[in-house]
């Protein structure tokens, strides 16, 4: 078994009422202004609260503005040998 390192790293324009917020993790994540959080992964992941759990949304409008946001996407990609 090898490991593999995944970064992504995106350029977005996003409202200026949006924030980034800590979770008692030390990550850090959005606050949106809908009383939401949001966490950009694989896909991104929404939540009422972020110390509770992530979910995809199933509303595919909210899914493609999130989307249309993004600017330009580096992908790197690094197998770790040991």
């Amino acid at each position: 078994m090898k490991k593999l390192n995944i970064t992504i790293t995106l350029e977005m324009s996003v409202p200026e009422d949006w924030e980034l917020v800590k979770t008692s993790e030390g990550g850090q994540v959005l606050k949106l202004p809908n009383q939401q959080f949001l966490d950009l992964a694989i896909e991104p992941l929404f939540a009422t609260d972020p110390e509770e759990t992530w979910s995809s949304t199933e509303d595919d409008d909210a899914l493609n503005d999130i989307l249309d946001m993004v600017e330009s996407e580096v992908v790197t990609y690094e197998f770790v040998t040991h």
